[in-house]
């Protein structure tokens, strides 16, 4: 995203009418009604979503469920295990860790935590089916850190030929990040470092490496830097006891079709602060706070009085950093298809030319999602922001990101803000 797209301003969201801000009262009715649609017809329980254009709010709707069985329905401050989403608020942590000098994209990993500075990579199987190693030819670094380049993975894909490697290392059951990053310096990589692209346990990494440098937690560094200072209440690694009737019923789709509760989750649940907490997929949030925290990166890194980053530091988080050759469309994970003119930025997706994706968005949109079918996007050429909430996990679920862009793009009735 180009530094010049970004709006620097202080405004909170404050509310407005559709047409206050160039939107169609219609065409969000539309948005709701493809969602209710696939709410009647068995795909999803419920959804919440948020809308805001020109620092307004405009839309906030909760449509559906919250548990299916109880009947009881969804409202906008339910809560939402947003897994994935939380990606591009360790990318925050992060930069505000950079501001302050404390890192470089060329910095190598080894720099601040131990044990990654000799690293080898799995070159493929013998002949006799036993794993061939590599030295890495470099150490892996930050930068690559914060756009899944540097070789890592995440370990839960039966096909990767990684995965019995961290399986044996139970890095999920470390006691600590340190240990976490401790168990994943002893695997090998999948790659030479920068050579491709792969999901993987890289924003946790980031996590132990925010608290190495600040001697804080990682909840606790993003509740005070983070979360206390955008009024984001209801964000947390946590679901305290008197929140816990808030939060959404998980779901998944039955072989049989229809949904049916999930059994367990990717990570527990805590009703405390976690001594392993998740950069990559560990907060619990709201459409609300979530949207506090878009609009925070649409107005340039500040919220009302609240400035996390400088317009300098959201750009350079938000461009893409892939090279063309990464961009091939041979990489992505779910609905993320990195390739040409889709690339990923620091711990999210970049559209760098919409066009020439198919998908109606501002050049410089960037996004991501989670696991449970959470969604957003920041959209700087136009200057608004979409936050979707459900709650199904399932590799299998309906595109909604792209559904409702496509979508939004039809309730846009002026692109710029009228003198």
């Amino acid at each position: 995203m180009a530094e010049e797209m970004m709006m620097e301003r202080t405004v909170a969201l404050s509310a407005a009418t559709p047409e206050d801000v160039g939107l169609s009262t219609a065409g969000l009715d539309r948005i709701d009604a493809a969602l209710s649609g696939l709410i009647d017809a068995g795909e999803l329980a419920g959804a919440v979503t948020l809308v805001a254009r020109h620092g307004c709010m405009v839309r906030k709707s909760a449509m559906g469920l919250k548990d299916l069985a109880t009947g009881e329905r969804l409202k906008t401050d339910t809560l939402f295990r947003i897994y994935s989403m939380t990606k591009p608020v360790t990318a925050v942590a992060m930069m505000m860790l950079h501001e302050e000098g404390r890192w470089r994209p060329t910095d190598p990993i080894g720099k601040f935590l131990p044990g990654f500075d000799e690293m080898r990579v799995l070159a493929g199987p013998d002949e006799e089916g036993k794993p061939v190693f590599e030295p890495a030819v470099h150490a892996p670094m930050l930068g690559a850190l914060m756009t899944h380049t540097a070789g890592f993975s995440y370990g839960f894909d039966p096909t990767d030929s990684l995965t019995p490697f961290y399986r044996a290392a139970d890095i999920w059951r470390a006691s600590s990040l340190a240990e976490f990053a401790a168990r994943v310096s002893g695997l090998p990589l999948a790659y030479q470092p920068g050579t491709r692209w792969l999901y993987s346990v890289s924003m946790d990494i980031q996590g132990a490496i925010v608290e190495a440098l600040t001697g804080m937690s990682l909840p606790r560094f993003m509740h005070e830097r983070i979360f206390a200072p955008l009024s984001m209440t209801d964000t947390a690694f946590h679901v305290p006891p008197e929140k816990r009737e808030r939060l959404a019923t998980l779901y998944r789709m039955s072989e049989t079709g229809g949904l049916k509760v999930m059994e367990g989750s990717i990570l527990p649940l805590h009703s405390a602060p976690p001594a392993l907490a998740s950069g990559g997929g560990g907060l619990i949030s709201t459409a609300a706070d979530y949207a506090r925290f878009a609009q925070m990166l649409l107005n340039g890194g500040v919220l009302g009085g609240a400035r996390l980053l400088t317009p300098q530091s959201v750009a350079l988080m938000t461009a893409n950093h892939l090279s063309e050759d990464l961009m091939c469309g041979a990489f992505g994970v779910g609905h993320q298809a990195i390739r040409p003119s889709f690339g990923y930025g620091y711990n999210g997706a970049v559209f760098t030319d919409p066009d020439l994706v198919g998908v109606p968005v501002g050049k410089g949109t960037y996004q991501w999602d989670g696991a449970a079918g959470t969604w957003f996007w920041i959209d700087p050429a136009n200057d608004l922001l979409f936050v979707g909430m459900i709650q199904r996990m399932d590799p299998k679920s309906p595109p909604l990101q792209t559904m409702t862009q496509r979508l939004m793009a039809q309730a846009i009735a002026w692109e710029q803000r009228p003198e």
